[in-house]
């Protein structure tokens, strides 16, 4: 008997608030699968989906447009607002010719940088009136939310135009003091560079760019962030080093000299999350931080980024945090693992002498 989609999707959505995951999965031949705390649960009560089903559950989360442009492109991302409020990020996709689904909840409060265990210290970069602030880690580590709290706090505290650039829309901003506009990719605006651009003509104070994706968005969110705008954003990578040395490298050979000069003018920080288990339960983060400073942005300037992972290593009186020291801190407060940590380190043998 077929499924009604639409009031089992309700269902385990249900089943996702109740039981606090952060995302439910649909793929065929297996259980509805939801994450709890980093792990993944299979709901086993439920039945196995068929590719009917995966069908089926896709019809109900995309509209008929983006029905449309998945059956073009073959993925989709996409934001599904539940009957209760409750709001999804979700990407649709094909394998093995089949549909899959992945559904990330967005919670509905924006949780404060205390209330997220992050260091006070990145408050300071939501203060500022200019700048370019990264916030980067894999896929999963809390980005986003992070980005949240900042614009929250700018928008709970001054009087800010605020644009973002996102795709999809996930955290909802209500204005409070400041006017927040919310654009989404390929509903509000074609690309993000183009979104950028179109920016410099909508009087913004503050910009958050979802992703930076290809030259041109770069390229135009640091001059955003060097023409006296503050811009904040994501990129996918592991540590404040290799962060530059993406942006850097995306560019053509005769563009790189460039952009470095710029990012050693505009960068006022890149901040790198990890989300670990916690031995209490749940999840909590692990971080680094670089402070753009004049040692920093000589080192940028150049060519010397590869040194950038000594500096902060050394510069922990001036706020900087080095990945390490806070994977050895949550040890030493009985948070994590020494397990949890080794797996989470980018480099165990400087992690050792701390532990």
């Amino acid at each position: 008997m077929a499924l009604d989609y639409e009031s089992t999707l309700k269902k385990y959505i249900n089943v996702v608030l109740h039981e606090g995951a952060s995302d439910l999965h649909f793929s065929t031949d297996a259980h509805p699968t939801i994450r709890v705390a980093g792990n993944l649960s299979p709901m086993l009560k439920e039945p196995v989906l068929t590719h009917e089903d995966t069908a089926g559950f896709a019809k109900v989360l995309l509209t008929a447009e983006q029905q449309k442009k998945f059956a073009e492109k073959k993925e989709m991302d996409f934001a599904y607002q539940a009957e209760d409020g409750s709001r999804f990020r979700g990407n649709t996709f094909f394998q093995r010719g089949a549909i899959g689904i992945a559904l990330r909840l967005i919670p509905k409060e924006i949780r404060s940088v205390r209330d997220l265990n992050l260091p006070d210290v990145i408050e300071s970069f939501a203060r500022k009136s200019q700048g370019f602030f990264l916030v980067v880690g894999p896929v999963g580590q809390g980005k986003t939310t992070t980005l949240a709290a900042l614009i929250d706090l700018i928008n709970t505290e001054r009087m800010e135009h605020i644009v973002t650039i996102e795709d999809p829309i996930e955290y909802i901003h209500a204005p409070k003091q400041s006017l927040v506009d919310q654009r989404e990719v390929g509903l509000d605006t074609k690309d993000f560079a183009s979104a950028l651009i179109s920016a410099f003509r909508e009087d913004v104070d503050v910009l958050l760019v979802g992703e930076m994706r290809g030259p041109e968005t770069m390229s135009a969110a640091v001059t955003a962030a060097e023409t006296g705008h503050l811009v904040f954003s994501t990129l996918h990578t592991n540590n404040a080093a290799q962060t530059l040395d993406r942006i850097i490298d995306t560019f053509p050979a005769n563009q790189q000299d460039q952009i470095r000069l710029q990012l050693a003018a505009s960068l006022a920080g890149i901040f790198s999350q990890r989300l670990i288990p916690r031995i209490s339960g749940g999840l909590i983060p692990a971080y680094e931080l670089l402070i753009n400073n004049k040692a920093v942005a000589n080192l940028i300037r150049e060519k010397r980024t590869h040194e950038i992972n000594t500096v902060i290593e050394t510069a922990s009186t001036e706020g900087m945090i080095d990945m390490n020291r806070s994977l050895a801190e949550l040890v030493g407060r009985g948070e994590i693992t020494v397990e949890s940590a080794y797996q989470y380190s980018l480099n165990p043998n400087v992690l050792q002498k701390l532990l």
